[in-house]
């Protein structure tokens, strides 16, 4: 009985390790992407329906992985298996509308390319011009580029951004925006490949625990496995809507 705590606890704190690490990963990218963009400025996108029906997924998501846990510890092995394999559809519609929400916002011209170079393929953030010159994306309802808090003046015909206080549209500064916007679009974009690459990683980890459950190698005496996808997959989805607060509400 020790000797299976043992492997417990060691197991537990595995999953602790694993998901400090990550987190100190993604600190040093958000970190980044902040400091990169301070004295600059901001572009605050309206998230698509999608992308925030994402958010009550992976909470929905979270809830159901902790019930498969505290069932099959009360004996219920079935019901567990049914809550980890709703967990997966979860997991699978959060990847499925967050694809579909960032292909809706890349149609309006937020996102990046491939550009292919001398040296090979390279990726590129979309300029500026990109998004201004977008049929798709509205200002004022799609997007908004602000300075200390204030929107700029945006002009539908000309293409040309103004000063807040410049009512009248005297002297155009898109020039200066392009300079000081989107710098540090390429720090968020490795955050979100990354994310990306982690729910993979979730979502196969959750699959094999879902064959162990039904091969019942986990059960009622052993479930410390169920426990470390929890403390992952709660993690998992944290990290994203601290992401989300990032990129469209700071």
């Amino acid at each position: 009985m020790e000797i299976q705590e043992n492997r417990d606890s060691t197991k537990r704190m595995l999953m602790y390790i694993i998901v400090f690490a990550i987190t100190m990963l993604f600190a040093g990218f958000i970190s980044a992407y902040i400091v990169s963009s301070m004295g600059q400025y901001w572009m605050h996108i309206t998230p698509p329906n999608l992308i925030i029906a994402s958010n009550i997924i992976i909470v929905v998501s979270s809830l159901t992985v902790w019930l498969a846990l505290k069932a099959i510890r009360a004996g219920a092995e079935k019901k567990s298996l049914f809550l980890l394999f709703l967990t997966l559809i979860l997991g699978v519609s959060f990847a499925v509308t967050q694809y579909k929400g960032w292909s809706e916002l890349d149609g309006m011209g937020f996102g990046g390319k491939i550009l292919e170079t001398e040296a090979g393929k390279k990726g590129s953030w979309n300029r500026l011009e990109t998004v201004l010159n977008n049929e798709n994306a509205i200002y004022g309802e799609d997007y908004e580029i602000k300075v200390d808090g204030q929107a700029l003046i945006f002009d539908v015909e000309t293409k040309e951004l103004y000063a807040p206080n410049d009512s009248l549209k005297r002297v155009p500064i898109t020039n200066e925006v392009e300079v000081l916007t989107n710098s540090s679009s390429g720090y968020m974009a490795v955050i979100i490949v990354m994310h990306i690459l982690h729910l993979v990683l979730g979502l196969i980890y959750l699959v094999v625990n879902i064959r162990r459950v039904n091969d019942g190698v986990i059960n009622t005496e052993n479930n410390v496995q169920i426990e470390a996808l929890g403390i992952y997959w709660h993690f998992l989805g944290g990290l994203w809507l601290v992401l989300f607060f990032i990129l469209f509400s700071v």
